[in-house]
């Protein structure tokens, strides 16, 4: 599961200590924990900004994305939510956290988003009524 959090035409990303790359704040979805409940809580933990999920935008099977091979069948959930408080820092398992601009994105962490994928997602910044994409 990764937040997809857009501020002034930037998507925000966090560095992840585990690979020193970038990515959408997110992970493993929590047992007892909704999804919006889940990306609340990661959103928190990764960049210190409070939010509120507001959209699906999309739902993608990891084998279908050019990912790592990963030893489990995973889907990636996608959801886009604003910033309602909070201030940036970095978590336990973040040392950065920083909003990109879509032509000058950083290495990222492939395993958790792909180049693509962001592209993706800025096209929902670009249309807000497009529908919810799934594999």
């Amino acid at each position: 599961m990764r937040g997809v959090v857009f501020k002034d035409n930037k998507i925000l990303m966090v560095r992840e200590k585990i690979d020193d790359k970038w990515s959408l704040p997110g992970g493993f979805c929590d047992i007892g924990l909704s999804p919006s409940e889940n990306i609340i809580k990661e959103i928190r933990e990764e960049s210190g900004y409070d939010v509120t999920p507001v959209k699906l935008l999309a739902l993608l099977d990891m084998n279908k994305h050019p990912h790592p091979p990963q030893p489990y069948h995973y889907y990636k959930i996608f959801i886009q939510c604003e910033v309602t408080g909070g201030e940036e820092r970095s978590g336990i398992e973040t040392k950065g956290v920083h909003f990109f601009e879509e032509g000058n994105l950083p290495e990222l962490s492939i395993g958790r988003n792909t180049e693509a994928q962001i592209h993706m997602l800025f096209e929902f910044l670009r249309d807000p009524y497009k529908e919810t994409l799934y594999d």
